[in-house]
């Protein structure tokens, strides 16, 4: 059994882990949350035990009840997240891909906050440490530099991976959530009062009676904001750690929060000052030391979110929801990726965001409408899996929607006065969801053009060409990547392209096809033959997940058919043959370009446009699919989508 079977049951490892990759978000969120919601307001009971009630209540109804409990059943063979949750249910919804899309783009640019908010959040703690306090102030230039220093180094480590994950991280947040609870519960103790904010009541009295209350769930939202990572990650240590492990977690959280809350009611305070209640809690001879251990939390934390962005993308691409770009493994670890043009794109956005806000309290107006947005859309997604996936009755369907929606809408209200705080973010968002919705619209268009050709009508004459010693020798085996799902059928430009202008004469004529499927990690093959050693086509079933390395794959599959004697001629030249059986493979890569000759309705014609221009700065078919440069050949074609006749007559000069 290996590690990542063993991780699905509930084990110290699995948990582990867990705590060193998926509570990072939300753990560190005890840093700015309370400071956020108390701010510069006035300090009362019903302020104080109010914001720690809602804070409460909204991990128990958002992360306990939506995803702990209900969300992260909805597994794909063990893995999570919304682009997981979307395959499972496209075929219910034909707009489907529309929250999959936006739900996704959002997630992505929490990528950009999270990691300054939190690594800011814990290096200004040293301005409470003794003799620092004028050298480490807010927003100076010196916290702001070791800020960028430690986000550049942590995006600079991604090229290398993070193969001590579950070893190191996980170890460090056990200390962390420790240090959450103890400086919790000491405060606890010497106010007890506090401990009536867990009555909602409280929470309903702030949000009804204080002066601008319900705008303070924009605030109280931020507890919450690392709950879709725990569906995100499923498949990394399963349901039943994440669920056990959340018990844990939540007591910390809702310990240290409500020692916050006692240190403020106890304090004898009118205004917070600009203090933050979280380092407040912690001693004088301990404060380096808790300002070390918060610091290393943000790092991790910025890690896993950086590792579920990789993530994101890798599955976005195989969905064909965004343009083909390099992913490389840096590790041998099962899953783990690196996107270069991605992790650039973090950076900066990180150290834009970290520029001009400054400091964390600036950070805190602009976030949390992202994620608020990106549940929404889970939430919707929730709704085909629940209804029609799972078959559950629809009434209680309906209920459970309908509680879900109304408290993420008034969250979703809450955050947009964000909006004019987060400008740049909008930007980020719209900008991705474009890019999806053009990819994914226009693969839909052109595929529906492609034009296909029963392959049995052609049969004959790829026979007769492979015995035409007339025609020079092109291949041995020459190898096409076909979108037909029908072993039957053919586009016409590769028939074209065997036949026609230049014929190509092979041994073998070999046609792959490429199926992504609604699991994670599939990955299988069938092979028929068409015509005995002369035409042969290979179907390929890979998961989302599987990055479609298709020159390995086919190799192997070659190999294998050697071993059984269903290949038998392995190498043109005889005396390869018991050394090499892939000799002399050339793949043809057709690749398509707008014709002129196309009249298209305004909307097509933009998305078209859009998508071939997008094309020429994404990664070409012969990269993605991992086929050699010296083996492959690029040949262009035009996409006739739609013409008009041209009036042309003949006449006498």
């Amino acid at each position: 059994m290996d590690s990542d079977s063993r991780l699905q049951k509930l084990s110290f490892a699995g948990v582990l882990v867990i705590l060193g990759i998926i509570f990072g978000d939300i753990g560190t969120s005890p840093l700015y949350v309370f400071k956020a919601i108390v701010g510069d307001r006035q300090i009362t009971k019903q302020l104080v035990l109010g914001g720690i009630s809602c804070v409460f209540w909204t991990l128990t109804l958002q992360t306990t009840f939506k995803y702990v409990l209900l969300t992260l059943r909805a597994d794909n063979n063990g893995e999570g997240g919304i682009f997981s949750l979307y395959a499972l249910i496209k075929r219910y919804g034909k707009k489907a891909y529309i929250p999959a899309i936006v739900g996704a783009a959002c997630l992505l640019a929490d990528g950009i906050i999270t990691p300054p908010i939190s690594v800011a959040s814990a290096v200004e703690g040293l301005a409470g440490v003794k003799g620092l306090e004028a050298t480490f102030v807010a927003g100076s230039n010196l916290t702001i530099g070791i800020v960028l220093l430690i986000l550049t180094l942590l995006f600079a480590f991604q090229r290398f991976g993070t193969k001590v994950v579950g070893s190191t991280f996980g170890p460090i947040m056990i200390v962390w959530f420790t240090m959450l609870f103890t400086l919790g519960i000491i405060h606890i103790t010497q106010y007890p009062y506090v401990l009536l904010c867990l009555n909602p009541l409280y929470a309903i009295d702030l949000l009804v009676n204080y002066p601008q209350g319900f705008w303070l769930l924009g605030a109280v939202f931020l507890c919450t904001t690392g709950a879709e990572a725990l569906y995100s990650d499923l498949g990394h240590c399963g349901r039943v750690n994440i669920q056990f492990s959340w018990i844990f977690v939540k007591t910390a959280l809702v310990v240290n929060y409500m020692g916050q809350g006692a240190w403020i009611l106890s304090s004898g305070l009118e205004k917070l000052n600009g203090v933050n209640p979280f380092y407040a809690l912690i001693p004088e001879w301990f404060m380096l030391i808790g300002v070390v251990i918060a610091t290393l939390a943000t790092i991790i934390a910025s890690q896993a979110l950086i590792s579920g962005s990789f993530t994101l993308i890798s599955e976005a691409i195989s969905m064909n929801f965004y343009p083909k770009v390099a992913i490389k493994f840096p590790t041998d670890i099962k899953g783990q990726i690196y996107i270069p043009s991605l992790n650039l794109i973090l950076w900066l956005g990180c150290v834009a965001m970290m520029l001009y806000f400054r400091e964390s309290s600036h950070m805190e107006a602009a976030y949390g409408f992202s994620i608020v947005l990106a549940m929404l859309m889970t939430t919707s997604l929730m709704y085909f899996y629940l209804l029609y996936y799972n078959k559950w009755n629809k009434w209680f369907v309906y209920v459970v929607m309908v509680i879900f929606l109304t408290v993420e809408l008034a969250y979703f209200v809450a955050n947009v006065v964000k909006i004019k705080e987060r400008w740049m973010f909008l930007i980020f968002e719209v900008l991705l969801v474009f890019i999806m919705f053009i990819w994914y619209r226009a693969r839909k268009v052109t595929n529906h053009y492609l034009g296909f050709v029963e392959l049995d009508k052609f049969i004959p004459a790829l026979v007769d060409l492979s015995k035409d010693n007339t025609i020079p020798h092109f291949a041995t085996h020459l190898v096409y990547l076909t979108k037909s799902n029908q072993t039957t059928s053919i586009e016409k430009r590769i028939i074209d392209s065997i036949l026609d202008a230049k014929p190509k004469r092979a041994d073998i004529y070999w046609f792959v096809h490429v199926k992504t499927t609604n699991e994670p990690y599939t990955m299988e093959y069938d092979v028929k033959e068409l015509v005995d050693d002369k035409i042969i086509r290979v179907d390929f079933r890979l998961g989302f997940r599987v990055q479609p390395r298709i020159n390995l794959f086919f190799k192997r599959v070659m190999q294998e058919m050697a071993e059984r004697n269903e290949l038998m001629r392995s190498s043109k030249y005889e005396s390869l043959r018991k050394y090499d059986f892939n000799t002399d493979i050339t793949y043809v890569i057709i690749e398509r370009v707008l014709s002129v000759e196309n009249e298209l309705p305004t909307q097509d014609d933009f998305i078209l446009d859009t998508y071939f221009m997008l094309k020429k700065y994404a990664q070409s078919d012969q990269v993605a699919f991992g086929l050699d440069h010296a083996d492959t050949v690029v040949e262009q074609v035009p996409l006739v989508v739609t013409s008009t006749p041209v009036p042309l007559r003949r006449v006498k000069i």
